[in-house]
């Protein structure tokens, strides 16, 4: 038996803002280590001892966030996954159609781990012990999510009540109901009786009982996923789905699709749970981040450069500069380059409120951070104003933007750190440290870095319009041409 990672890598994270943005969400940002949510996930069965784990996981993700995720997965020893690009979002059920039927291809029946990619889960061997129970149970045909053991009345989580053990499992128990968001009362009485689990997305199947599953539940999300699927396009690591296809497929959770509905259908395989006791976080807002960090004698959880000074219980979430936090109590305080958060640690649901009133005036705050991140690098915008704007950009070892030019802008170059091979119109031409060129309006250019270290330079634009939208492009190595 050979498990699978699926990895579902959407959402946006709002209640992470200012941290988590569209373009950058928080599955891809270092919240609680050096590495990101998403690597963390993709490495958490390293040392497994439950059974096969294929070497290659299966991420789920948008158009977007594609080359981030490659460059993360290679950061962490992963140099062969598959990514399915959806075209669109459509909810978690039509995302795990798409792996399953990826994962089926010659012939293959793997069991799926499916997980959400912005999770936490802190004690790693609790973890694998309960994916060995689980894989056993998926093995035999039965499909499996994981329950989280309560330690608290939690009102922001579902809650899923469990029957009896199922035959002769270890701790996998029968699957009676998911339950709806509770009330405080109620959610005391849920912990109270030991029948409830928390819902914590995490599921596991045959990629053939999925696939029964929602075909008989759901046959217009399968047929819309089967129709998407035959239409696919190979493009390196990227496995792209028909766009129309899978546009009008309709929106569902795993949740809502199968789930709940098992008891319907027994021919079908078994819902079981899994209960699961692990430190397991979703990260939903920054009070839930405070409670799975490392903390100070006082409570205080940092992450930057933070000084506390007479402050409990708080955390400080610092990227960019030194954030000092005096006589603070139960807050939250988040800096990045260009915003500052800071909020009562009870009332972090409401930052997606700031976010909602941000979109409402039109500010690209919401969107992407000051550091923009490409296939081939990054740049950070440094400093604009009225007809000029500079930006401090790092291109990978190797890597080529695309061939280009600007209707509205000049460029200048200076090379900062390393070697620039330029083209500017019909000249090609190296560039070394404390050299620079002149890019005039008009003029097809291009940059690269030949060399093996990573190419630094700082770019000052000038013109009547500086957007990024002004790029006409005729050959790209990302596939970017006529975008």
């Amino acid at each position: 038996m050979t498990i699978k990672m699926v990895v579902l890598s959407g959402g946006s994270g709002t209640r992470l803002w200012p941290a988590s943005r569209e373009s950058y969400p928080k599955q891809l940002l270092p919240l609680t280590s050096a590495y990101s949510l998403l690597q963390e996930t993709v490495v958490r069965l390293k040392g497994f001892s439950g059974g096969e784990v294929d070497a290659q996981p299966l991420i789920v993700s948008n158009e977007e966030y594609r080359f981030i995720i490659a460059e993360q997965l290679r950061q962490v020893g992963v140099r062969s996954a598959q990514i399915v690009l959806e075209p669109v979002g459509r909810n978690t059920a039509p995302a795990l159609t798409l792996a399953a039927l990826a994962a089926a291809q010659d012939g293959q029946d793997p069991v799926l781990l499916v997980m959400p990619a912005d999770h936490v889960i802190v004690d790693l061997p609790a973890f694998q012990q309960a994916i060995a129970e689980g894989a056993a149970q998926a093995g035999a045909g039965r499909l499996v999510t994981f329950g989280i053991v309560p330690d608290r009345a939690e009102t922001g989580y579902g809650y899923i009540r469990v029957g009896p053990l199922a035959g002769d499992a270890r701790t996998a128990r029968v699957l009676a109901e998911f339950v709806e968001k509770p009330d405080v009362a109620t959610a005391a009485r849920y912990v109270a009786s030991g029948e409830y689990f928390w819902n914590s997305g995490i599921f596991m199947m045959k990629a053939s009982v999925w696939l029964a599953a929602v075909k008989h539940f759901r046959a217009d999300i399968a047929q819309a996923c089967e129709m998407a699927f035959e239409g696919r396009q190979a493009d390196a690591d990227f496995l792209r789905v028909d766009k129309a296809a899978f546009a009008a497929c309709p929106s569902d959770s795993i949740d809502y699709a199968v789930m709940e509905k098992l008891q319907s259908a027994p021919a079908l395989g078994q819902g079981v749970v899994v209960p699961l006791s692990a430190g397991w976080s979703d990260v939903g807002a920054w009070d839930a981040l405070w409670a799975v960090s490392d903390k100070d004698e006082d409570g205080n959880a940092g992450r930057g450069e933070v000084m506390f000074q007479s402050s409990r219980n708080t955390l400080v979430h610092a990227n960019n500069r030194l954030v000092a936090a005096v006589g603070c109590e139960d807050m939250v305080v988040v800096e990045t380059a260009d915003a500052v958060m800071v909020a009562h640690k009870s009332r972090t649901q409401d930052v997606k409120k700031v976010v909602e009133r941000l979109k409402a005036e039109g500010r690209t705050l919401t969107q992407s951070h000051r550091k923009v991140y490409r296939p081939w690098g990054w740049y950070d915008s440094i400093d604009s104003g009225e007809r000029f704007q500079v930006k401090r950009i790092v291109v990978n070892p190797g890597a080529t933007l695309s061939l280009q030019m600007h209707h509205h802008r000049a460029e200048h170059w200076i090379v900062v750190k390393g070697t620039a091979e330029v083209t500017n119109g019909e000249q090609v031409f190296l560039l070394g440290e404390n050299e620079s060129t002149y890019i005039p309006l008009g003029h097809t250019h291009r940059l690269a870095n030949p060399g093996k270290v990573p190419l630094e330079i700082i770019e000052v634009q000038s013109g009547s319009y500086l957007g990024e939208d002004d790029i006409v492009r005729f050959e790209d190595t990302y596939g970017r041409v006529g975008k």
